[in-house]
């Protein structure tokens, strides 16, 4: 596979928009959140070269959903997606220091 089209759902983005807004307007660091931003679209490009040869979430509920984890190039971020066909959704995004999997796993049972 040459290229996948990667789509960022609502829900992560909304996450994204949290972490950006935190670093922004709490912590009060500009060039931090400009970071993680570009951060974040490199890793989007990556993953739209990569996506099928990442392996899958070692937490049964999420490898059983068929999700995997591409972490940031330079921060401490995690994306959770899925591969369909040649389609990459992202449909979360974690601190690496959150409970991520457990808390994802939770979601999809609701």
């Amino acid at each position: 596979m040459d290229s996948f089209d990667v789509i960022i759902s609502p829900r992560a983005l909304s996450q994204l928009n949290d972490y950006i807004d935190y670093l922004h307007y709490t912590l009060l660091n500009d060039q931090a959140a400009c970071n993680v931003w570009q951060d974040v679209l490199e890793t989007r490009d990556k993953l739209s070269k990569v996506a099928d040869r990442l392996k899958f979430c070692t937490h049964p509920q999420l490898k059983k959903h068929g999700y995997h984890i591409i972490h940031f190039m330079r921060h401490r971020y995690l994306m959770l997606y899925r591969v369909e066909g040649t389609t990459v959704y992202v449909d979360a995004i974690y601190h690496q220091l959150q409970d991520y999997e457990n808390t994802f796993a939770d979601e999809l049972d609701q």
